[in-house]
């Protein structure tokens, strides 16, 4: 399988000189950008220049990948490599724009496999042609099945069991676990390890994650409903946010935790509004998945051994520990 792998890489790099110079466009409705320019260009590293697309399941507006983004260029600029980022949370429009990036011959893809069937087929294109790809931040349970070549995240279910058993710390009896985009592996995961793990009653609440108004009053009308609910688990922090208006609305007396984080999350954990938040260090994510393949292409290297997942989390945000990562979500990068 190794052998295979050197010799797909070696494919790849007698294709780096024939790259596209603009980033590919797309019939399919995801969004796509170039990025990196001058500041790539005069990257610290030596290496000839080589194409990266990324192709993530990104919701627009969903700050959450903003931190895998910038984490992507970090490693971009450092490493010459000129990053092409696209993003669909439609998962046939996601395949369409790994199939884009194989046409247009890049030297390595990373992708999200939030829906590990969808991307079936892409990655064994991607492989037939050469072209080594790596996971991250979903699709944990499958990256090796797809025929990736390292993945990097958080084992979700392990997150999700590491959750609960802070909320039977904290003496929480009722938890509702709101999904924001059903069918999602990851979310599932999360919702099935803290069910897992928490020694009172908890079911899932599935919201439509792209419509924030129907987020908060879904959520608020179960609280109003089962009065019992103390506490709410939300799977992104701008539904923590959401959570927080929906509990005031319901007169609940519910708590608020989540998992990921962002800026306005880090402050509403210091105001002690949002009790606490599991992070998985998206932007660590970003970069550990460019930097895998610049690794890759240019020393053979396989994180975890291409045999077994580098985690990136859970690592836990609290009152004890905020003051410590805000100042790096001021940055925008936490």
């Amino acid at each position: 399988m190794h052998r295979h792998h050197r010799t797909a890489a070696l494919a790849a790099t007698v294709l780096a000189g024939t790259l596209l110079a603009a980033g590919c466009s797309s019939s399919s409705g995801g969004k796509e950008s170039e990025e990196g320019g001058a500041e790539a260009a005069a990257g610290k590293a030596s290496t000839p220049k080589m194409t990266v697309a990324m192709i993530t399941h990104a919701a627009p507006g969903d700050t959450f990948w903003d931190l895998i983004r910038k984490g992507a260029q970090a490693a971009a600029s450092k490493d010459n490599v000129k990053l092409v980022y696209s993003s669909s949370p439609n998962a046939a429009d996601q395949a369409n724009l790994v199939q884009n990036a194989i046409d247009q011959k890049v030297d390595g893809i990373a992708l999200t496999a939030a829906k590990p069937d969808a991307m079936k087929d892409v990655v064994a294109k991607a492989k037939a042609a050469g072209i080594p790809v790596v996971g991250f931040n979903s699709g944990l349970d499958n990256w090796k099945d797809l025929g990736m070549l390292e993945y990097f995240g958080q084992d979700e279910n392990i997150a999700g069991q590491a959750f609960g058993e802070r909320l039977n710390e904290i003496g929480a009896k009722n938890a509702v676990c709101v999904v924001q985009e059903q069918g999602h592996v990851a979310l599932e995961a999360r919702c099935a390890g803290l069910k897992k793990a928490f020694e009172g009653k908890t079911e899932n609440l599935y919201v439509n994650g792209a419509d924030m108004p129907s987020v908060k009053s879904t959520i608020t009308a179960k609280l109003k409903q089962d009065s019992s609910i103390d506490e709410v688990v939300t799977l992104g922090a701008p539904f923590a946010l959401t959570a927080v208006s929906s509990v005031a609305d319901a007169g609940s007396k519910a708590k608020v935790a989540t998992f990921d984080l962002n800026k306005d999350l880090v402050n509403a954990v210091k105001e002690g509004n949002v009790q606490f938040a599991v992070d998985q260090q998206p932007y660590l994510q970003g970069y550990l998945a460019v930097d895998g393949l610049w690794l890759y292409k240019n020393n053979g290297n396989f994180s975890g051994g291409g045999t077994a997942p580098v985690l990136t989390g859970p690592a836990f945000v609290t009152e004890e520990n905020v003051d410590e990562i805000a100042k790096f979500a001021e940055k925008g990068t936490r």
